[in-house]
């Protein structure tokens, strides 16, 4: 298997652009067509959950797909769920525990959580309506309804309307990505109370060693280091899992545990 490419320079830099230009023409109109895109849902919706959406109904009006992995292909779209499935199995969820997948998309991965979890133990929730009954569709396809996932549309991260203490993992798989770092922060700051005892919250991100930097208004790339600072200031201890980086994957994945609470962390 593979090895991770190099963490991202700064994407945004005009000099980077016009290398990958130069490298990738075929390239440029699908950006130039993103950059529109993003200039007018940007002046329309201000707030980032709201324009983004509004770039999920965008992407989901071509394909559910396009939506939650920029039209990869439908093996590759299953390839991504398993993995993502494989990886937290071996690193902790087991059938009896309680998850909360957050940006649950068309159930890419979540399909094999619902059926590999006890029955009502999985919830997901999403800012897409469109994916969401995209999602039931894959409940449909995949048989899963005996297993009662929860489906839930959410505004933001504050996750008011779950309850305390309830989730034994947490999941968000290209979330981040697409994060502003105020949104970031307002998961961390709200993320452990809905954590039950020993567990924890697995996510993906975009890395850069470098400048941190956004393309467009989609894309983020962070420092491991600055949001490993930033879950300290909620109560949170987060470490970079350097074992998903030997796996076929362009983002980086960390989990957070709460710190008070680090004896007795879940598949520790």
């Amino acid at each position: 298997m593979r090895a991770k490419e190099p963490a991202a320079g700064n994407r945004s830099r005009l000099l980077h652009q016009v290398r990958y230009a130069l490298s990738h023409p075929e390239r440029v109109p699908a950006h130039a067509r993103r950059a529109v895109r993003d200039a007018w849902l940007r002046l329309r919706h201000p707030d980032h959950i709201a324009y983004y959406r509004a770039v999920m109904a965008s992407d989901a009006a071509r394909s559910t797909e396009a939506a939650v992995g920029h039209n990869p292909s439908r093996e590759q779209w299953a390839r991504i769920g398993r993995m993502q499935f494989d990886y937290l199995v071996g690193h902790g969820l087991r059938p009896h525990h309680r998850m909360l997948e957050i940006g649950c998309g068309n159930l890419r991965a979540g399909r094999l959580f619902i059926d590999h979890l006890d029955t009502g133990h999985y919830y997901g929730i999403d800012i897409s309506p469109h994916i969401l009954l995209a999602a039931q569709d894959t409940l449909v396809a995949e048989k899963l309804q005996p297993k009662l996932p929860y489906l839930a549309l959410a505004g933001d991260l504050t996750f008011a309307f779950l309850p305390d203490a309830h989730f034994d993992v947490v999941h968000a798989h290209s979330v981040f990505s697409h994060s502003p770092l105020h949104v970031i922060e307002e998961c961390f700051a709200n993320v452990g109370r809905i954590l039950a005892p020993g567990g924890f919250f697995d996510f993906t991100f975009d890395r850069t060693e470098g400048e941190e930097h956004q393309v467009l208004h989609e894309d983020f790339y962070y420092r491991t280091g600055t949001l490993t600072e930033l879950a300290a200031r909620h109560g949170l201890d987060a470490r970079f899992m350097d074992d998903w980086e030997r796996l076929p994957h362009r983002q980086s994945k960390m989990r957070v545990t709460v710190a008070a609470d680090r004896a007795r962390t879940v598949g520790s």
